[in-house]
């Protein structure tokens, strides 16, 4: 395995600021995965908690200044939500493997090989179902955050952008996916 050396590079320690455009209403009151220093792990919760978590409907208020920048999203069905897991503790973006999902069975792997909160810059980023668009408030299907998760970004789905051809997963992906039907 090749590994270059980026700590020469100006831009690796430059700071980036972001900041929300907007915060999710949701009934999820507390995240179904708690970071720990070697990961992430279930809180009593199993896959079909987690399936219910995916199947809710919750609001994003977007800032008013940023109405005028939501022109013509109705149009689309799906966004791409990008947020940040505000409730991860610190500890959990130390993580450099996880379990996948938080399941034991599934193998040890490293963070950037899984859909963990649990990482350096912990971006979320979720395809949900746009149900409605009333003002600055969007309802939507399907995301996976807490009550008061800020929201960095939202973006229409294209699947010309975004659906790929030939894609390949590990083994453990497939059992996850396993896992996740079977309940």
């Amino acid at each position: 395995m090749k590994t270059i050396d980026i700590a020469h590079a100006a831009t690796i320690d430059e700071a980036y600021h972001v900041w929300p455009i907007g915060r999710v209403h949701s009934p999820l009151q507390k995240p179904s995965l708690k970071g720990a220093r070697q990961g992430i792990s279930r809180q009593g919760a199993h896959v079909g908690q987690v399936l219910r978590e995916n199947d809710v409907d919750s609001q994003i208020v977007i800032d008013p200044r940023y109405l005028p920048l939501l022109e013509g999203l109705e149009q689309f069905s799906h966004l791409v939500v990008i947020y940040w897991p505000h409730l991860l503790p610190e500890e959990g973006r130390q993580a450099q493997k996880v379990h996948p999902a938080g399941f034991e069975e599934l193998p040890l792997t490293g963070v950037f090989a899984t859909c963990s909160p649990a990482r350096p810059n912990p971006l979320l980023v979720t395809v949900a179902r746009l149900l409605v668009v009333d003002g600055n408030v969007l309802t939507i299907h399907g995301l996976e955050a807490v009550d008061g998760t800020p929201v960095l970004d939202i973006k229409p789905y294209n699947t010309h952008y975004l659906a790929r051809e030939d894609v390949r997963a590990p083994q453990w992906m497939d059992e996850l996916n396993r896992l996740y039907d079977g309940m």
